[in-house]
């Protein structure tokens, strides 16, 4: 099995630094398949290519899988598996380039953030779609949301009067960050050949997790997706799904309020199994808070999925919740969640659900009880804050308006997040307690409201809680 990741942007000899591999050294690992092999056809300033061989053992593969079953002793042995793309090759990533997955780079800092112009070939890789085409239609269906160009290149069986085979010569370009590809491709090449070479357990979830909380939660073929790759385990399914609706717009780190080791052997974290997601905890700090003053007439600003929306509309006491974000495809997936074809008379009368800016004026916005902005301002540019502030705080003006955010004192706690590196790649900053006290005290004295302040998670004795949560209530006019 063969991969090669090229790139072009100056010098491109740091893709070694990216990958952790020195372009000028051949270098071997052992693997549960057989070897995996890392090397570089070539390292010039100006394109780089790093290529990634398995050359896979078919007997020590099959060696201690228990009993055999009649007649199926040559298939063990003799099939596609050592040359086509598949689970073992996504494993093979995963133990190759283990740093890379993470995003770290402490030579290069700035690049392992950066989008950079990649080229990805996987020229032997097995595509069970349905269909005439089918193969190469689904490989866009995956691969065409996450930002890449796709060429797919269907390989003649020999004779070619047998028509095609189901193999593709894939190849895939865009700008992205390298440490984005290398998921993608740990996700999607198992799932594209619809099958795994191991046992397939709740820890798969997990994994899933890790690697696509970050796109997967967004992806239009997230069912798909999240099917294959757990092997079509209804119970594992589900599970995986529900885990990816809370991820909200957070790291995969953060559904566990950590980041994961990743020098760390690939298995589940060590946590009790009724712990609650850092996204689950925000979410019922928010509810606790809403019911506390009273509301009636919410505003979820930059509702995201939905999965608040829908906390709200089973609160009977509620009796209009409006769901808006600036994304259109945001809406698409709250309408999903919130089942919004299928939903029923009364419930739909108390939902409003559209697009709109929070930079902006919206008479829409005005009239309400309360407002939630949850994991919303750190996704604004600085320069723009004082816009949001007019536009939420000023025209719209709602009763009460809590604002959730990330406490950036609190990243110290997660080992493995670079020093200085934000929690999300869209975040455009991450205040301190200080930072967001200063900031909130300024919008309260400034648009007739007063503030108070509330920890959401786990408390460090000396970081602070991992969110903060700010709760303005608009003083009353005697």
């Amino acid at each position: 099995m063969l991969l090669t990741i090229t790139t072009t942007r100056s010098p491109a000899t740091d893709l070694g630094y990216l990958l952790h591999k020195h372009p000028d050294r051949f270098q071997s690992f052992t693997v549960s398949a057989g070897e995996a092999h890392v090397f570089y056809p070539e390292a010039t300033p100006e394109r780089c290519t790093a290529a990634l061989l398995l050359e896979v053992d078919p007997v020590a593969l099959v060696r201690g899988h228990g009993r055999k079953q009649a007649g199926t002793e040559l298939a063990r042995y003799v099939n596609d598996r050592s040359y086509a793309a598949s689970s073992m090759l996504a494993v093979a990533v995963k133990e190759a380039f283990r740093t890379a997955l993470t995003g770290r780079c402490d030579a290069r800092p700035e690049l392992a953030a950066a989008a950079i112009p990649l080229a990805i070939r996987v020229p032997a890789l097995r595509c069970r779609g349905s269909g005439a085409n089918g193969g190469v239609t689904l490989v866009h269906r995956v691969f065409g949301p996450l930002g890449w160009t796709v060429e797919a290149a269907p390989q003649p069986f020999e004779p070619p009067e047998w028509g095609d085979s189901p193999y593709l010569d894939l190849r895939l370009t865009g700008d992205l960050r390298l440490a984005d590809a290398l998921n993608h491709l740990y996700v999607l090449l198992p799932v594209l050949d619809d099958a795994k070479h191991y046992w397939v357990s709740t820890e798969e979830v997990d994994k899933l997790v890790r690697a696509g909380g970050d796109w997967l939660a967004s992806h239009p073929e997230k069912e798909l997706i999240t099917r294959r790759y757990l092997s079509h385990q209804r119970k594992l399914t589900q599970s995986a799904l529900a885990r990816l609706a809370e991820a909200d717009d957070t790291d995969p780190g953060e559904l566990d309020n950590a980041v994961p080791d990743p020098e760390a052997p690939e298995a589940p974290e060590a946590r009790p199994s009724e712990a609650k997601s850092l996204a689950t905890l925000r979410r019922e700090a928010v509810l606790a808070i809403l019911r506390a003053e009273g509301a009636r007439r919410i505003g979820d600003f930059g509702c995201g999925e939905g999965t608040l929306v829908r906390d709200l509309l089973n609160d009977s006491d509620v009796e209009l919740v409006l769901a808006v974000d600036v994304s259109v495809r945001a809406l698409q997936l709250a309408a999903r969640t919130l089942n919004l074809d299928r939903m029923s008379g009364p419930q739909r009368d108390r939902l409003k659900i559209f697009q709109s800016s929070l930079l902006y004026r919206d008479d829409r916005l005005a009239g309400l009880d309360a407002a939630v902005l949850m994991e919303v301002i750190e996704h604004v540019d600085a320069g723009r804050l004082a816009a949001l502030e007019r536009a939420v705080f000023g025209f719209a003006a709602p009763g009460t308006v809590l604002v959730t955010t990330p406490n950036a004192e609190y990243n110290a706690c997660f080992e493995n997040l670079p020093a200085g590196a934000m929690r999300h790649r869209d975040h455009r900053f991450e205040w301190t307690r200080a930072q967001f006290g200063g900031w909130a005290t300024r919008v309260a004295a400034g648009f007739g409201y007063q503030v108070r302040f509330t920890p959401v998670g786990p408390e460090h004795p000396d970081c602070g809680p991992p969110t903060q949560l700010a709760v303005f209530t608009r003083q009353r006019t005697p």
